[in-house]
């Protein structure tokens, strides 16, 4: 799940109904909004967002997030011209369609980067080696956010397997606006530091004219990928096969520790035992032993 704000969307602004009131801006004269804020917001409104995000998709907000759901928040009341958040979160309590995800959308954290947490990504080399050549790898990373973390496990895989090595990616996420942006595969230059020149070079077409300082990734780490929209908390995952590696990182930090026992329960039943559960350097989960055993440095294997 990890956000850089500047993607575009490729899906159209959903239809909510713009709201106006007596007053012509859809609250009472009485309820003024104060200097200070464009838009009325109270620790009532607050708790109203814990608890819908918490349902929709298992994220735990801290008491300390108040400026963040309401900085984010409000690009929503402006989009949909709802003019308090007692309204807008009413109506989404009341309604289901697209709405929810653009909710969504705007409270997940999307930070992420090519090759992030590189020790990650040589563990991933070797083991990837140490089967046989004949071997199919069913890999999943499970918080693609705008693709940087796919990429990089595609372009590992194919530097450890060769022109003949057969694997497949699968990679999901809860926020549709990020896999927009992944399956596009366009990034600025000035954010592939942590890629080798020589891996630039292979895997990365370099733009020219109005798209200089911007690089796109080649069809054939594309062709490598299959992105789709998946709410790790729900049930009925859309996976035919259980996977060989899993990538988890930085994503169960959001959860309480209920929602990360279920999370890691559905994990575990869509995983080869004896398979590779990579996750980020904040997470522990020896709770989880009977599931799992620590490997290495954030790397469990599947019991």
């Amino acid at each position: 799940m990890l956000h850089a704000e500047t993607q575009e969307t490729l899906h159209k602004r959903p239809a909510v109904p713009r709201r106006t009131g007596a007053d012509g801006h859809g609250m009472a004269a009485s309820e003024a909004v104060p200097a200070d804020r464009e838009f009325d917001w109270s620790s009532a409104d607050f708790d109203r967002v814990q608890k819908l995000i918490y349902q929709r998709a298992g994220i735990s907000l801290n008491d300390g997030k108040h400026a963040m759901v309401y900085s984010r928040l409000s690009r929503r009341l402006r989009e949909t011209g709802y003019r308090s958040f007692r309204e807008y979160l009413s109506w989404l309590e009341s309604h289901d369609g697209d709405e929810w995800q653009e909710f969504i959308n705007a409270l997940t954290t999307n930070l992420t980067s090519f090759f992030r947490e590189g020790h990650h990504f040589e563990i991933l080399h070797e083991h990837l080696q140490s089967k046989s050549k004949g071997q199919r790898w069913n890999i999943w990373c499970s918080a693609a956010s705008t693709g940087e973390e796919p990429y990089s496990i595609v372009m590992t895989a194919m530097e450890a397997l060769g022109s003949t090595g057969a694997f497949h990616l699968t990679a999901s996420d809860i926020d549709s606006k990020v896999l927009a942006t992944a399956s596009r595969g366009v990034y600025k230059l000035e954010n592939m530091k942590g890629v080798a020149p020589e891996k630039l070079r292979r895997f990365f077409f370099r733009g020219k004219g109005a798209n200089s300082g911007m690089v796109r990734v080649k069809p054939e780490l594309q062709a490598a990928v299959d992105f789709l929209q998946v709410n790790l908390i729900e049930d009925g995952w859309p996976f035919r096969e259980p996977f060989d590696i899993v990538f988890c990182r930085n994503v169960m930090i959001y959860f309480d520790a209920p929602t990360q026992r279920g999370v890691l329960e559905r994990i575990h039943r869509n995983m080869k035992p004896g398979g590779m559960l990579f996750v980020g350097h904040s997470e522990n989960f020896n709770d989880s032993r009977d599931l799992f055993t620590l490997r290495g440095k954030t790397v469990y294997e599947r019991r």
